[in-house]
This record gives structure tokens, C-alpha cells and sequence, in this order.
């Protein structure tokens, strides 16, 4: 890989890992507003999860594709968002 490829490589790694960071901060948001009593700011915290669902799964795309530029594997990503269901038993 010339230098000037590596940096660009670095360059997309370090984007990539900017976004992987907002992203997980938002989800965080995301949760919070999801405890709060008002109904508008539950949905509004319901619908940020959905496109952050997406711009995550995008983001495994982006690290997929570095990881094949380095000749690496893809990071293991501690802030991946996982579905889980819940049910209330009285």
C-alpha cells in the first residue's frame, strides 16, 4: 500500500470510528428520552433507535470494508445496538 493510500485508509478509519462514537452517544440519548414521562419525547427516542438501527448497520458495512484495506479483522464493536423484547409478567 503506497503512503498515500494508508492515509487515506487512516483518514476513513478515523471517520468511521467518529461516526461509530455518535452514534453510540445518541443511542444513549435515545434511552433516556425512552424513560421520561412525556409520550412525544418516548416516540421521539423510539424513532431515533430505528434510523440509528440503520446508520449502525451501515457502519458494520463501512468496518467490513476497512478491515479488507488493512488485511485486518473487523473490530469487535462493544456499542452494537441488540433488539432485545420484554415482556411484563404480573
Amino acid at each position: 500500500m503506497t503512503p498515500k493510500e494508508q492515509q487515506i485508509t487512516e483518514l476513513i478509519t478515523l471517520t468511521s470510528r467518529s461516526i461509530t462514537h455518535l452514534t453510540a452517544t445518541l443511542t444513549m440519548l435515545s434511552f433516556d428520552l425512552l424513560r421520561g414521562e412525556d409520550k412525544n419525547l418516548r416516540g421521539g427516542g423510539s424513532r431515533m433507535l430505528e434510523r440509528l438501527e440503520a446508520v449502525s448497520k451501515e457502519l458494520d458495512q463501512h468496518w467490513k470494508l476497512i478491515a479488507e484495506l488493512n488485511g485486518e479483522q473487523p473490530p469487535h464493536r462493544d456499542d452494537a445496538v441488540e433488539e432485545v423484547l420484554m415482556q411484563l409478567v404480573k
